[in-house]
């Protein structure tokens, strides 16, 4: 059997996820894995398509039912999924001819078994590459939801949050390029020493705000830079070092992590205590400890102990930490802008979270001493995910009280808790809160 160019298997991975319902990340995985593409220029193109669709679905399907007698859910699967592809490439991609969009298209629907539908795509692609990207009127209450591609239900929760110009902000940075931000490993490399050890590997690196932070300049794969393979540094975003950096571990601490996977706020809190003390990294399932422990041993930290277990029974196995950071299960609506088919989660999967949530966090404050801090973060911009699981928190716990420190407070800027918007050059969305467990002794 020949095998697939890359827009052959964008085209079948895309179909997989239309008819399965299944993940982007898990579908590509599979299936790069499994073409076994001789050039890395192909897997990466099959990856920013497969992408690059889901997260303009919307959008594309508004400007194809545009020149389609019959609803798109009534389209084979696959003819419908080479549409999209054609039309992400003629509107999205600027250096690819709309000749060449639409002559691939009709191949991949003859080649496919669908030659019946090569007159349609050709007809249809045509016509995209002659008017353009095409917006509902701006006082269409559809507008918002086909430019940003997000369903009309996220796009009213993220106004009625933070307005319609901070959403609409957040939701143009999301369809951006998302910048790259690493963590150094203080361990085994200075702040001062890790930009001239990355330029030895043809990467830029721009230290950030935060101690050992840095941005990249086009990385490529970094699992294939000698700096990585030498644990000098983990991907971490921004705003995720930014809850590290709230969280304040110190030398010789105990500190537990309870929703630790994939493990770079783990790695984080070690290095910050100097890997001494210990750092129990927990998560429900053993392949994700187990991505811990590897990342662990990448970085040379041996402070760090996995345990495979649902964080709401780690009270009565764990008493007397001194730190507890809960990096909440959550609707991920902060990180839209890497992982895109989360934007099309239900209100109702969105809305089944807060409950689960607060027993986590609830769980979490039994395991600390008197006078531990606790940090509650998400990478969603659901205020119910957020403020109203911490209001909800202190409520309920009386012997728990919003974080006032100075390091703390410089954080966010004066506030009891940190809302991270979306930005093109920033960190994802995010958010966190501080508490103290009062003193008893």
């Amino acid at each position: 059997m020949a095998q697939k160019n890359a827009r052959a298997l964008a085209a079948d991975i895309l179909k997989k996820i239309e008819t399965a319902d299944a993940y982007a990340s898990f579908s590509l995985k599979a299936a790069l894995a499994e073409a076994s593409l001789p050039d890395l220029r192909d897997a990466a193109l099959v990856t920013s398509l497969v992408y690059g669709v889901i997260e303009r679905k919307l959008t594309l399907d508004y400007d194809l039912a545009l020149y389609l007698r019959r609803p798109l859910k009534k389209m084979h699967p696959y003819v419908l999924s080479v549409l999209r592809l054609g039309a992400y490439q003629i509107l999205f991609l600027q250096k690819i001819p709309v000749s060449a969009a639409v002559n691939e298209s009709v191949a991949l629907v003859k080649n496919g078994g669908h030659a019946y539908a090569a007159g349609l795509v050709n007809a249809v692609l045509r016509q995209v590459g002659k008017n353009g990207l095409i917006l509902p009127s701006e006082d269409d209450e559809l507008y918002l939801s086909v430019k940003y591609s997000c369903p009309k239900p996220l796009i009213d929760r993220l106004c009625a949050a933070y307005g319609q110009n901070d959403a609409c902000k957040a939701l143009e940075a999301a369809l951006l390029p998302r910048p790259l931000f690493i963590r150094g490993n203080p361990i085994r490399c200075s702040d001062k020493d890790l930009p001239s050890v990355l330029a030895a590997d043809g990467v830029k690196a721009s230290a950030c705000s935060l101690p050992h932070s840095f941005i990249l300049e086009d990385p490529g794969d970094i699992t294939a830079l000698d700096a990585f393979r030498k644990g000098l540094f983990h991907v971490q975003d921004l705003s995720s070092q930014l809850c590290v950096a709230a969280l304040g571990a110190r030398k010789g601490e105990t500190v537990i992590d309870c929703c630790s996977a994939p493990g770079g706020k783990t790695f984080s809190v070690a290095e910050d205590m100097a890997d001494t003390g210990t750092v129990y990294a927990c998560d429900l399932y053993p392949h994700k400890t187990h991505l811990v422990e590897e990342g662990a041993a990448r970085l040379g930290l041996r402070c760090i102990r996995t345990i495979t277990a649902d964080a709401r029974t780690l009270p009565g196995r764990f008493s007397g930490a001194d730190r507890v950071l809960c990096d909440m299960p959550c609707s991920g609506l902060g990180v839209i802008g890497r992982k895109p088919e989360i934007r099309y989660k239900s209100a109702a999967e969105i809305d089944a979270l807060p409950p689960l949530q607060e027993e986590i966090l609830t769980a979490a404050a039994q395991l600390l001493r008197p006078g531990g801090v606790l940090v509650y973060s998400t990478c969603t911009l659901n205020p119910a995910e957020n403020e109203e699981v911490c209001r909800l928190f202190l409520e309920k716990n009386p012997a728990f009280s919003s974080a006032a420190d100075d390091a703390y407070l410089a954080l966010t800027d004066g506030a009891p808790y940190k809302t991270v918007m979306l930005t093109p050059q920033g960190g994802d969305g995010f958010f966190f809160a501080k508490f103290v467990r009062a003193d008893h002794n």
